[in-house]
């Protein structure tokens, strides 16, 4: 890892809701990849002990940290409560990664070695070397819709938008509003990259192969997908229009990890 990064201060979150079968093998190797990286655990108070064995994980070693919440709140606050954690304790770096294997550790090394030239580096399913396992064909048509209308409308300069395998610079995060979001489901990954390219964020991304879990249920949730929808059609058409509130700065053209 290059001296730049490895001298950064890294924080690794994940969110987790009934995640007991893969926490401690996945915070196993996001030690492997990232020995110095300390580990933030967001549990929504799952019923099958995942906050527990966070605890229990978290008494024998001191990277490890748990916050616990009352209840199943949204994958969104949860990033944003991470956000918040790294920023009020000063990281540098700040890596969201979610907790079923469908982002492997084994990409974070380049993820972070791009953060030597950008603010955020997205863990990229559409460029060159990234792609999905397992997916159905009408899972990459909804997926490659979103991202062609977000790029659109929103005029972010990145092939993936929706995706959640991310590192920000906590440096610029702090200069972004994170405030009155409209967004809590999986639209979050959308506005939140949104309020950072409009921050002046340089945004770049890494390829990486996306798969379904491999433990556990999926918690996807269509009334959610169809909330989150229309979000980020109001966000577009909004910032096509020119009709958003948010300060706009100048934005750097995107750049490759």
């Amino acid at each position: 890892m290059p001296p730049a990064v490895a001298d950064s201060r890294i924080l690794i979150s994940t969110a987790t809701y009934n995640e007991r079968e893969n926490l401690a093998r996945l915070i196993q190797e996001f030690h492997a990849f990232v020995p110095t990286a300390d580990i933030l655990v967001v549990d929504d108070n799952s019923p099958d002990g995942t906050g527990q064995l966070a605890d229990e994980m978290a008494a024998k070693d001191p990277r490890i940290h748990v916050l616990h919440r009352k209840g199943k709140l949204g994958l969104g606050t949860a990033v944003l409560a991470a956000m918040n954690y790294a920023i009020e304790h000063g990281y540098d770096l700040f890596v969201n990664v979610d907790a079923d294997f469908s982002h492997h550790p084994r990409y974070l090394p380049a993820i972070l070695a791009g953060m030597q030239r950008n603010d955020v580096m997205i863990g990229s399913r559409y460029v060159p070397g990234g792609g999905t396992l397992g997916w159905p064909l009408s899972r990459k048509f909804m997926s490659a819709g979103v991202n062609v209308v977000v790029r659109l409308l929103m005029r972010i300069p990145a092939h993936d938008t929706s995706g959640g395998y991310r590192c920000y610079r906590v440096s610029k995060l702090r200069e972004t509003d994170l405030t009155n979001l409209l967004s809590h489901g999986y639209s979050f990954q959308e506005e939140v990259l949104y309020r950072c390219h409009r921050a002046g964020s340089r945004i770049g991304e890494s390829p990486i192969i996306f798969e379904d879990r491999r433990e556990g249920a999926s918690k996807v949730n269509l009334k959610e997908v169809a909330r989150s929808m229309g979000i980020i059609l109001l966000l577009g058409f909004q910032s096509f229009l020119g009709q958003d509130k948010l300060p706009d700065k100048t934005v750097s053209p995107v750049n490759r990890g």
